[in-house]
């Protein structure tokens, strides 16, 4: 096994090299098409209840959520501590960490999008759990929490989970968002995200649902067509804060903008879904970061692809193919009733 981090001195960031990861099982076949044409269960579904993973670990007969360590991790806490040291300006470092996987339901067929607000609340209740255990670990600098949903965005099995890397390092995109965050506190006094807020509300035409404390919107600077913010009214710089109120709201949010995607197309809408919170590196970061939910869909029509053009990925800036204003009017306009509900 490789478990390595690798300095890019050009982009100043951490590359994780987990070679042993290519043979990680894969049923990527089974994600594409209709997943209400799949079985609630399948026997040889490695996130099911009850059956055996590749590793020859038995998952438990759960009846809700479930979380285990991934066989295949992409870091370890028995990472090689000694590594053979690189030429010249290069450095590296033992990718130490740890990889979990938590399944959403013992249901094979069913997706977030499908779970009801009560669920999702003891969904976004595992989420905090898993972040504060792990976050409190001596050695862990950040807990990312994510999921890839269908096949198109490299889902490897279709049962409903999302990861969660607990890491020596704090990744890229949250390091960024945590020191503009924290210069616009210094150099304004207010929280940067709140201004975001701000604006977005004062428009409000990019708005897809709101209640009493959480709010969902595709921004003013989207990237992707449908790319999508989920966030608490009030600043939290993680899930750790947050009042049963503001679950139960966030949980309310989250169930909509699901239900509006799947709407949108009538079908199981893919995209990457990721949490950013706070380092768990020993910081204070409450008065300046705040908590929220980012969907990156990577679909402008069905089955049209958002593709990188040369320009995107060599020279780093996104070109915007369509209208935030547009798309979340699209978003805002679909039923409240899944349309696998309202088929029945």
């Amino acid at each position: 096994m490789i478990w390595e981090e690798r300095w890019h001195p050009l982009r100043e960031e951490w590359v994780v090299v987990a070679a042993h990861r290519q043979n990680r099982p894969w049923r990527g076949d089974k994600v594409a098409g209709d997943a209400e044409n799949l079985p609630e269960y399948v026997p040889d579904c490695y996130l099911c209840p009850g059956n055996l993973r590749v590793s020859g670990k038995r998952n438990a007969n759960y009846d809700h959520i479930f979380v285990f360590d991934n066989d295949h991790p992409s870091v370890g806490m028995n990472a090689p501590a000694e590594l053979a040291p690189p030429p010249g300006i290069y450095r590296n470092r033992p990718a130490r960490g740890i990889a979990r996987v938590l399944c959403y339901s013992p249901k094979h067929n069913l997706t977030l999008a499908e779970l009801a607000p009560a669920e999702i609340e003891q969904l976004f209740a595992a989420w905090r759990q898993q972040y504060l255990e792990l976050g409190a670990m001596k050695e862990i600098n950040d807990v990312l929490i994510w999921e890839n949903k269908g096949a198109v965005v490299g889902c490897s099995n279709p049962h409903p989970h999302c990861q969660i890397y607990a890491t020596n390092f704090v990744w890229k995109n949250v390091e960024k968002y945590a020191e503009v965050s924290l210069r616009h506190k210094r150099e304004t006094g207010r929280v940067l995200f709140q201004d975001i807020l701000e604006a977005e509300r004062t428009d409000g035409r990019r708005i897809v649902y709101e209640n009493e404390t959480a709010i969902a919107f595709i921004p003013y600077f989207a990237r992707y067509a449908y790319e999508l913010y989920i966030a608490p009214k009030a600043t939290h710089a993680s899930l750790a804060t947050l009042s049963e109120k503001e679950i139960a709201d966030l949980s309310l949010a989250l169930h909509r903008v699901e239900i509006c995607y799947d709407n949108l197309w009538r079908m199981s809408f893919p995209y990457i879904l990721t949490l950013h919170q706070a380092p768990t590196d020993g910081a204070d970061y409450s008065e300046f970061f705040h908590f929220h939910m980012q969907f990156q869909p990577p679909l402008r029509k069905p089955n049209l692809l958002k593709y990188l053009a040369g320009s995107e990925t060599g020279g780093g800036n996104f070109l915007s193919d369509t209208s935030p204003e547009e798309k979340a009017a699209e978003l805002r306009g679909q039923p409240k009733r899944h349309y696998k509900q309202a088929k029945s």
